[in-house]
């Protein structure tokens, strides 16, 4: 049993990495695309914010629509769309066809990656169910990062096409996996829509969203244009921005255990300390940007920060409303993709007015706001707060 259902987390957590990477590999091509399809770079960013904002929207209500049907069945539908999106990708004669065919999928993205931590949490003990959300995050964290310098590399010494070909093959493997290993997995028990909903009725909920939003367009401010950034700001190219970009990759998958192992020794204070941290690592940007060398350890430290913060958001939402964990985890990727829309749009507009350079401008202000309704969810929740509101 135990063997079934490590393979059973691992099955899931190389789904979500497939779905993750389709939707933020792009990231780290978006100049390839410009030039492809003779667009600026902020246009060519639609693929990531138009994606991005398609989850948002369907985070919530989608995971819901599915939560009465067999597991498995969801599983394959979901992942099935993705392989026939990409497939379409790899042929887009124009740049509209290529946007259409990546925010298709990205209307059935919640739905795969609400079931993959609520089934990881589910298939072990209540003590075990950390590790298990870890391991499925650690998809969603390789699949944000560690798919760009893949994606990058691939176009670069191949071709936009074969990055497209990339995409479908993690996620038809994926889709081979669940159809010959996973059992059929009918819902047993099933809250009803109003008990799911019903936890928005919770201040804390909303402020933990609020807190999700600024956190995901903190990192997406940035994480959106990094090859941007690189390329203009540092002056790196070719293997070196792969290089730099796979160094980003390897250091949020070390984030992304230091950050499971802080949550789990005190969540309060690792959320608190998360976007002081970052913040200093952006301010450092301003003085390692332009030097190869110290940039590439900026790069590092970006990378660690970026995957604690992924685990701090889905904890901070889900711990608001344990009772509804489809919904709660729905409501996490909406929260964060919204973030990535908006981070990715506030980025295009520090590119345009400012400068590359400027883009963590954007990022501070989210960080600072994140801060705020961190602090501002600790003192109301607080024992002693309550204790003097009785």
């Amino acid at each position: 049993m135990p063997k079934q259902k490590n393979l059973f987390i691992f099955i899931l957590t190389i789904g979500v990495f497939g779905i993750l990477t389709t939707e933020m590999g792009v990231v780290g091509i978006l100049p390839q695309i410009a030039d492809h399809y003779h667009i600026s770079v902020t246009k060519a960013a639609l693929l990531v914010s138009l994606f991005a904002l398609t989850v948002a929207i369907s985070g919530p209500t989608m995971p819901l629509l599915f939560s009465s049907i067999n597991r498995k069945k969801v599983m394959l539908l979901v992942l099935g769309i993705f392989v026939l999106g990409n497939i379409v990708s790899i042929f887009a004669s124009n740049f509209t066809v290529l946007l259409i065919a990546r925010v298709i999928p990205a209307i059935f993205h919640p739905i795969y990656c609400s079931l993959a931590l609520t089934e990881a949490a589910t298939s072990v003990s209540k003590e075990e169910a950390p590790k298990a959300i870890s391991k499925v995050i650690l998809g969603v964290t390789a699949g944000m990062i560690l798919g760009v310098p893949i994606t990058n590399y691939i176009a670069g010494e191949a071709s936009l096409e074969m990055a497209f070909v990339f995409f479908a093959i993690v996620n038809a493997l994926a889709f081979i996996a669940t159809l010959l290993f996973v059992p059929s997995m009918p819902v047993k028990e099933r809250l009803s829509y109003g008990a799911q909903i019903s936890v928005l009725k919770k201040p804390i909920v909303w402020l933990a969203i609020a807190t999700v939003v600024f956190i995901g367009s903190a990192s997406s401010s940035i994480n959106s244009f990094i090859a941007e950034y690189l390329g203009t700001v540092t002056n790196i190219s070719g293997k070196t921005l792969t290089l730099a970009l796979f160094l980003l990759g390897i250091a949020s998958l070390i984030g992304n255990v230091a950050g499971g192992r802080l949550l789990t020794k005190n969540a309060m204070k690792t959320a608190t300390y998360f976007p002081i941290a970052l913040g200093i690592v952006l301010l450092m940007s301003f003085l390692t940007g332009k030097s190869t060398g110290p940039m590439l350890i900026t790069i590092m430290l970006w990378g660690i920060l970026f995957a604690i913060g992924n685990n701090v958001s889905q904890y901070w939402i889900t711990s608001t409303a344990p009772e509804a964990p489809d919904f709660a985890n729905g409501v996490f990727l909406s929260c964060g993709n919204l973030g990535v829309t908006i981070g990715t749009a506030v980025g295009g507009l520090f590119i345009s007015g400012m400068g590359t350079q400027y883009i963590v401008l954007g990022g501070l202000l989210f960080l600072i706001l994140s801060l705020l309704t961190i602090l501002l969810r600790s003192y109301m929740y607080s024992p002693k707060t309550k204790q003097l509101a009785n």
